[in-house]
């Protein structure tokens, strides 16, 4: 009897973990000057983006990542106005941010042009907004965008990947101290800081090195099913305002699927082994 041939991709999450989805067709695959990139369309996820073997984004659950990635973080700030996304050449995180009227323009800074490209030609559901007026891309590296761009924007978001090769400037002190002085003087950010069962190790000194430069530093949560663990944090440093002060009362409605002004508040409660986590990191 025939059967029908089945190809997996797998990705090593941990040296001891793996997750494995079924290939319907490999859409796009090539060597940028960066990092190996593939657009897999899986039966369980449907079209997913790989770089270097690792899955950043997928149609199926990229939702949750970039609603708690913007809307957290816009809903805190007072008016934001300019705003820049480093990293997340999918767009995803774009189209979140431009849903806000207060938002005049986004600077979206992403190091590898290729990732862009093929996020237009296969994932055009998360890449939709990258052609809003307002949306102004920039091919460069992050972390020289930022030194070069003093006191320029109201919120900045930290898409970016693991912290190995390209990525690996983006989890650094001096970098955060360089976003401090990029915002003005009631900016905030915030960015991806990995799994809280997988980087143990990492998130109380992310929380340490950003607590140490802003006045107020917040982590909090979000499930993504094709992430590492599934359970995610994002870590938020202000200059003024503190996401857990919001009104909820006063969030506007937006067309999202995972935040909600419930979920704002909900998503800074933490687990006791979270909050161990925090406690090694000075809080």
């Amino acid at each position: 009897m025939d059967q029908k041939l089945q190809l997996w991709f797998t990705e090593l999450q941990t040296d001891d973990m793996a997750l494995s989805c079924r290939v319907k067709k490999t859409l796009h695959q090539e060597e940028t000057p960066f990092q190996s990139l593939a657009v897999l369309d899986t039966e369980q996820f449907g079209r997913m983006l790989v770089l270097d073997n690792v899955i950043q984004t997928t149609v199926r659950d990229e939702f949750v990542y970039h609603e708690m990635m913007a809307h957290v973080a816009l809903n805190t700030h007072a008016l934001p106005k300019k705003v820049l996304v480093i990293g997340g050449g999918d767009g995803g995180v774009v189209r979140e941010v431009v849903k806000h009227r207060s938002v005049e323009k986004v600077v979206h800074c992403e190091i590898d042009g290729a990732v862009i490209e093929a996020s237009r030609k296969y994932l055009p559901e998360i890449s939709c907004a990258l052609d809003d007026p307002r949306v102004d891309i920039v091919i460069d590296d992050g972390i020289k965008h930022v030194r070069e761009h003093k006191k320029t924007y109201d919120v900045i978001i930290v898409d970016s990947t693991d912290p190995v090769g390209p990525a690996e400037g983006l989890f650094s002190a001096s970098f955060y101290r360089s976003i401090y002085e990029a915002l003005n003087e009631d900016g905030l950010f915030v960015a991806q800081t990995e799994s809280p069962f997988f980087n143990r190790d990492l998130i109380p000194r992310l929380y340490k090195d950003i607590s140490a430069v802003f006045p107020v530093t917040r982590l909090f949560l979000a499930c993504v099913p094709t992430y590492p663990g599934g359970l995610w944090t994002f870590t938020m440093g202000s200059k003024r305002y503190d996401p857990l002060e919001v009104d909820i009362a006063g969030i506007p409605q937006m067309d999202t699927k995972y935040y909600s002004p419930a979920v704002h508040r909900s998503c800074f409660v933490l687990p006791p082994f979270v909050e161990e986590l925090l406690v090694q990191g000075g809080r």
